[in-house]
């Protein structure tokens, strides 16, 4: 059981210690620039496909913000409705030519952006979605990186309402999502540093048109699959932070959970969809993709084995007493952390739910004291939406 119990420790340890600091004398030892130049009046076209889902209420001020866009070359902005029932058609028609929709039957995300690409007019393909805003320089400074010919694709740099605004009231769900977005980040830049990183911010990342491959309907994670093609082409997937985009936090813990969930879900398809990722003559970022990627789906394994063994043998020695301590003490802030979670959802919910009965009730005193019932119903209606 001891060697069990080691192995599992050695395991984690590695995982989040040993990768991050070989990783950053990697980077400090050995770093890659990129050659990246100003862009002029001859700068390539660009082509943002943003594939869209029932968002007509955020597409109006998305589009205002990419036509915004600081950049001195073509743009022209691909709007894919994948299915959607509400008014995504009116909600574009104010911009005219100015945007292209394209309509197909709800596929999900990946067929909607191989629609995109499809109906793309330029050389670099600039992917983005509904809800968040890019920096008015965004495509720019996404599109300098290709001065360099080494480099097939980009991701720029999504900063969170928690990470931006120090002024924001403080959650648990956005403290832990920020917590962990700057962590990997900071892996993120010295990936890219040495190499490579492995895998693109889906809300802003851009890449070559020469190198996109059509991605297969099932894929869950479109900004590790697509990326990481490019790499298996020989090409650099950099980060590039001057490149920002905005969102905020969904103070969610179910939303939160489902995520990382799917991303865990993502991670193992990709081994299926590209094999040649796990061989090392193919994959030139091998040892980053194995410690980085497939580490954190072994970690979890090593957790349970760790606890497991740490309970036989516990009673052999001091030292097995005070990591099974540790261990619970772990486990026990962890779940503490997710009821805390749950607290601020469920809080949230209250506040809410009593926001909409005391605008109901207004309402109802403003149509008079005689309002019945049945009048009432769509004024809760409208609040709620």
């Amino acid at each position: 059981m001891k060697p069990l119990f080691w192995i599992a420790i050695a395991v984690i340890a590695y995982v989040y210690v040993g990768y991050p600091l070989l990783l950053a004398a990697w980077a400090r030892l050995r770093p890659r620039s990129v050659r990246r130049k100003p862009l002029g009046p001859d700068a390539p076209g660009a082509s943002i496909v943003i594939a869209a889902r029932n968002e007509a209420h955020r597409l109006p001020a998305r589009v205002t913000n990419l036509l915004a866009q600081d950049y001195p070359g073509p743009i022209d902005i691909i709007v894919v409705s994948d299915g959607s029932t509400d008014a995504t058609r009116d909600a574009l028609a104010p911009f005219g030519h100015r945007v292209r929709l394209v309509d197909i039957p709800a596929s999900g995300k990946p067929s909607a952006l191989n629609a995109g690409v499809a109906a793309a007019a330029h050389e670099i393909l600039v992917f983005a979605d509904a809800r968040q805003a890019f920096a008015p320089d965004a495509v720019r400074r996404l599109v300098e990186n290709f001065a360099d010919p080494a480099v097939g694709a980009v991701t720029g740099e999504l900063l969170l309402d928690c990470e931006a605004d120090a002024a924001m009231p403080a959650s648990t769900v956005g403290d832990s999502v920020g917590a962990y977005w700057r962590y990997e980040k900071w892996l993120r830049r010295r990936e890219s540093a040495v190499w490579s990183t492995l895998g693109a911010t889906g809300a802003i990342y851009a890449m070559r048109r020469t190198l996109w491959r059509p991605l297969p309907s099932p894929a869950l994670l479109d900004d590790v699959l697509a990326p990481m093609r490019v790499v298996l082409a020989g090409a650099r997937v950099v980060f590039d932070e001057r490149a920002k985009a905005y969102d905020r936090v969904e103070a969610d813990a179910g939303a939160e959970r489902r995520r990382k969930v799917r991303t865990l879900a993502g991670n193992i398809q990709i081994l299926g969809l590209e094999p040649a990722l796990i061989n090392p003559f193919a994959n030139r970022v091998w040892l980053q993709y194995v410690s980085h990627k497939l580490g954190r789906l072994v970690v979890p394994y090593a957790m349970a084995l760790a606890l497991i063994t740490n309970v036989a043998i516990v009673p052999a020695d001091i030292l097995y007493v005070a990591a099974l301590v540790a261990q619970i003490g772990f486990y026990g802030l962890a779940g503490y952390g997710a009821w805390l979670a749950r607290q601020e959802h469920g809080d949230e919910a209250d506040q809410s739910g009593r926001t909409d009965r005391l605008r109901v009730r207004h309402d109802e005193r403003s149509g008079g004291g005689g309002t019945s019932r049945g009048a009432a119903a769509p004024a809760r209606l409208a609040v709620r939406q």
